[in-house]
């Protein structure tokens, strides 16, 4: 026999459990977020392997040598370019993946990232297909080496015939797919600003809501944006910045000038970034020296700014 009271009070705490749940849910699905924009700016330094992109590339330097390098210098990290590991753009095989990531380990370096050359801004359809198969190869090989990141570009910006609109729509959709098939292994997926399809912080921006993805964002290159203040463009690009390649020149009205690191670690402070900040340098020189002198002045910028 029912009785109504009982009937009563199992509709309320049906309601309540239905309630709890609902706010407890919301509360899970937003509490990184919020515990993220307490959480204080915090930076860790690595390397872009094209720091030693000669030495690499004709064979006088190795993966070993370059990890055995970067541990001596103290970085926190490296971020493995894909194009100097052999047989590139084949995968090596796992063998090859899990001794480069185990040197990493020991030697008390993370593997920041890795990247690919591809070109999503070709009106090919089958070009664009195979930097998509690319892409998801080496995805699944940074899965494998522990990155976190893949660095791909937008491409080069080489499209007669098609609008930028048009462009854009199939760059944000290819971008989409890798990111997706990052999201099942992992890895984020994200689009350096390198100065071809990518000028500004606008066109930025506008890609990254396009793609919509919480698996894409950028790898904030500090030398590639040439149009207006750089220093506006980054803060403008930040709040969608995965990575970064921090170079040592900057570029101010068409004349490229000394980066000030003061300033732009002031700006990723204020942001609330928290990750690797991958410096590369670029030009001629002794690449170790120039990496050596270069990172002194990062740290002493960041003793400054972050009083580490």
């Amino acid at each position: 026999m029912n009785h109504p009271e009982k009937c009563v009070f199992s509709a309320r705490l049906g309601a309540v459990l239905v309630t709890a749940v609902l706010f407890l849910g919301n509360c899970l699905l937003c509490a990184q977020p919020r515990e993220a924009e307490r959480l204080p700016s915090r930076i860790k330094t690595s390397l872009n392997a094209y720091s030693f992109n000669s030495p690499l590339a004709n064979g006088s330097m190795d993966l070993d040598g370059l990890l055995e390098f970067c541990a001596s210098e103290g970085f926190d990290a490296v971020d493995i370019t894909a194009y100097y590991f052999p047989g590139y753009p084949e995968v090596p095989p796992d063998d090859y993946l899990y001794r480069i990531k185990r040197k990493a380990f020991l030697l008390g370096l993370e593997i920041s990232g890795t990247g690919v050359r591809n070109d999503f801004t070709d009106p090919d359809i089958n070009s664009r297909r195979e930097g998509i198969r690319l892409v998801k190869e080496w995805i699944i090989a940074a899965e494998k080496l522990g990155a976190p990141v893949i660095r791909i570009f937008a491409g080069s910006g080489d499209h007669q015939g098609y609008t930028r609109e048009a462009v854009t729509e199939w760059l944000a959709g290819d971008v989409r797919e890798c990111a997706e098939f990052g999201r099942e292994h992992g890895v984020i997926v994200a689009v350096q600003n390198h100065n071809e399809f990518i000028l500004n912080a606008g066109q930025a921006v506008e890609l990254m809501k396009k793609i919509d993805s919480d698996w894409s964002g950028i790898i904030l290159d500090t030398g590639s944006f040439r149009e207006g203040d750089p220093y506006l463009q980054i803060e403008q690009t930040i709040p969608f910045a995965v990575s970064w390649q921090v170079k040592e020149l900057i570029w101010i009205e068409g004349e490229s000038r000394k980066i000030e690191l003061v300033r732009l670690f002031k700006i990723i402070k204020k942001s609330g970034y928290r990750g690797y900040i991958p410096i590369e340098t670029l030009g001629e020189g002794d690449p170790a020296v120039k990496v050596h002198d270069f990172l002194l002045e990062v740290r002493e910028a960041l003793e400054e700014v972050y009083s580490y």
